[in-house]
């Protein structure tokens, strides 16, 4: 995918960009592309709702079936991506990724079938990529002739995606990784350094497909936050009117940025001008922008929901914040290792207790249908959702985020945890506390935090219900915990989540 998706190469994305020589062209109003203007966002309520979305981390570079960052480890010799393009599709200088694109067909791509899934998997909010670092755009693309209309599936697959969402309810989002596309397509410019082919260019080098690989340039990607985006504002305004175009075209809910806030004062503007758009169409702002604090462009907390990619945050967050990650690769890769219902389960309760949100890509083949591992996860997930739902739906965090034996360490690329059932992770909604051990409890559960001593409550635990159990539990609040007596059969695998009701 992503920033640092591969050995953390991308663990940053920096840019000290110059501000543009003319105003860019945004909707006026509230905001102006300044930090501290950006600053007075308040995330939409229906966000810190939906707690739950699936992402369709997905495009032509998923036809090789070797995983993420083809397009760019294609042109590298020693690497696995460029010896399997070697072997399958012929020498880059010859057939490049230029050439890969058109195998990209989508031929069973259904997203009306798949939405039905997601939502009874629980999503709330679905996302579809705009375009990847390789610069091929989804969309109906208004700058860019490397499409899909254009090319390959001959489909708007961000429409087609938009469509199927909103008949459902759910929100709608895009996720833009163009930013890093500049610098980080830079390989396909080179050339090997080796017989048989020794000195001859790339299709990157080609000027006939600059508009693909980037005009030639010396400002290579080179794995770290001051080189991930670029300095040219050539490209910043390339990556403005694109990006542009994609908002107003398909009008997102949500807006995904793959690293921090590009280009400075161009990024800045992009931002005011979706917030802007928002307010002119609902009142007020309604939308939410994702960016990372990975050193680089710019972060600013409190202007955007701050994602954080494979990993989560220490704590209770005072602002909503998001985990992004994927059930696999993030592109499909062939003899992959995936997460597993329980994986994705004890992560989202997790999240959730610490003001958090779970953006999901479940991995599809290229051609678009969801590969066994997929199907299996959402399968698990409805029957999950089914009857635990309301622990997680329009929740907010309580006192503590929970206790127990295991912590997941704080930060980007560090989210395995091997959660037990003594893991415990608290929501609350209107008058109810929600506990949701991360396993499957037997006998009894202890929640020390309730216990009367514990001073997190001052009321006493009046009722203790197990959602899918009709009938109240036992349970015993003493000064050191509240003991709950289990039933003999548990109504879900997984987690567990316990309904708590306080007296006056």
């Amino acid at each position: 995918m992503h920033a640092v998706a591969h050995a953390q190469e991308g663990a940053g994305q920096g840019s000290q960009a110059l501000a543009p020589a003319d105003p860019l062209p945004i909707t006026g109003g509230t905001f102006k592309p300044t930090a501290d203007s950006l600053k007075t966002y308040q995330t939409p309520a229906w966000f810190r709702d939906a707690k739950f979305g699936i992402w369709a981390h997905w495009g032509p570079q998923a036809v090789p079936r070797s995983g993420d960052w083809y397009a760019r480890w294609m042109y590298v010799p020693g690497h696995p991506h460029y010896a399997h393009h070697l072997k399958h599709y012929g020498h880059p200088s010859e057939r490049g990724y230029k050439d890969i694109l058109p195998l990209w067909k989508a031929e069973k791509f259904d997203p009306d079938a798949l939405m039905d899934l997601y939502v009874a998997a629980g999503a709330k909010y679905f996302v579809s990529m705009g375009v990847h670092h390789d610069n091929f755009d989804l969309w109906k693309s208004r700058h860019h002739r490397w499409n899909a209309l254009a090319m390959g599936p001959r489909r708007d697959i961000v429409g087609a995606w938009r469509d199927a969402a909103r008949r459902r309810g759910l929100r709608f989002g895009v996720s833009e990784h163009l930013g890093a596309s500049h610098n980080w397509f830079y390989p396909s410019h080179q050339y090997d350094q080796f017989w048989p082919k020794m000195g001859v260019d790339y299709d990157g080098a080609d000027p006939q497909y600059a508009d693909l690989y980037h005009p030639k340039h010396d400002e290579p990607f080179k794995g770290n936050p001051d080189t991930w985006y670029t300095t040219d504002p050539a490209f910043h305004k390339v990556w403005f009117n694109r990006i542009r175009d994609l908002i107003d075209s398909y009008e997102p809910d949500l807006l995904y940025s793959d690293g921090g806030l590009p280009f400075g004062e161009v990024g800045r503007s992009l931002v005011a001008h979706y917030y802007n758009s928002s307010i002119a169409k609902h009142g007020g702002v309604d939308v939410v922008y994702n960016c990372k604090a990975l050193g680089s462009g710019e972060f600013y907390p409190e202007a955007c929901v701050q994602d954080v990619e494979r990993g989560v945050m220490s704590g209770i967050n005072p602002l909503p914040w998001q985990t992004d990650t994927s059930n696999g690769d993030w592109f499909f890769t062939d003899g992959d290792t995936y997460k597993t219902a329980p994986d994705v389960i004890r992560m989202l309760a997790d999240i959730v207790s610490k003001n958090g949100n779970l953006l999901l890509n479940v991995a599809l083949y290229p051609e678009g249908n969801l590969p066994p591992e997929s199907q299996t996860l959402l399968s698990e997930l409805a029957h999950w959702m089914g009857t635990n739902a309301e622990a997680i739906h329009g929740t907010r965090p309580w006192a503590v985020h929970g206790e127990g034996p295991t912590e997941t360490t704080a930060g980007a690329f560090k989210e395995s945890a091997a959660y037990t059932a003594q893991d415990i992770r608290f929501t609350t909604k209107d008058d109810a506390l929600y506990a949701i051990t991360l396993g499957e409890p037997r006998g009894r559960v202890t929640i020390a935090a309730l216990g009367r001593n514990a001073g997190h409550e001052r009321r006493a635990v009046q009722s203790v219900r197990l959602l899918g159990v009709a009938e109240p539990l036992q349970f015993q609040q003493t000064d050191a915990a509240l003991l709950i007596d289990l039933p003999a059969r548990m109504p879900t695998r997984h987690a567990s989540a316990f309904r708590i009701a306080f007296g006056a």
